[in-house]
């Protein structure tokens, strides 16, 4: 799919993903940002869009085949129907939706584990592998290769609590990237 060619926002783009793998069963959508190109139509744009927003597509799109996310879980936690390009969406929808978190590891189901941020698909397998024989600790879940930059405000473990950090106010300051001089040469 080229992305930024007409007016259609993330929410579209990938509700066309998601009809093309149910009804089509396909396997992968590719999306590709619009580069422009000089002289071409008027109805074209003459600016391509972030590549930024192709590569928050691939991520929702990710969630969308093997986290059990839902499209309006994905597109809902925005207005305008387009991904946060600061954030990955997956974080966007744990920011959005706090109230579940902290999520105990020890005892939250594989469907809840597969969306904090920071787990991937091995890393949930390996915990719950790995639960049935003994507790959890933070220690254990850095060896398992579990992003804990992100996880560790939304989950508890044992000898770990995020305490009050989910109910920060700044907490989506504290994933964001930090704002950077930009250079004209």
């Amino acid at each position: 799919m080229i992305i930024g060619a007409d007016g259609s926002n993330d929410a579209t783009v990938l509700g066309q993903s998601t009809r093309l793998y149910s009804s089509y069963k396909l396997k992968r959508v590719y999306y590709s940002a619009f580069s422009p190109i000089p002289d071409s139509s008027s109805k074209l744009p003459l600016i391509s869009p972030p590549l930024q927003r192709e590569h928050r597509l691939y991520q929702a799109d990710w969630l969308l085949r093997f986290y059990d996310f839902q499209l309006d879980e994905i597109t809902s936690v925005t207005t305008e129907g387009n991904l946060d390009l600061e954030i990955d969406p997956k974080l966007a929808w744990a920011l959005v939706h706090r109230e579940i978190f902290p999520l105990d590891v020890n005892r939250a189901s594989r469907e809840m584990l597969l969306r904090v941020p920071g787990f991937g698909v091995k890393t949930v397998s390996r915990i719950l592998t790995t639960r049935r024989h003994r507790l959890l600790r933070y220690e254990d879940l850095q060896r398992m290769g579990a992003s804990m930059k992100k996880a560790k405000t939304f989950i508890t473990a044992g000898g770990w609590s995020p305490g009050s950090l989910i109910d920060s106010v700044n907490l989506r300051a504290k994933f964001t990237p930090p704002p950077e001089q930009l250079a004209l040469f």
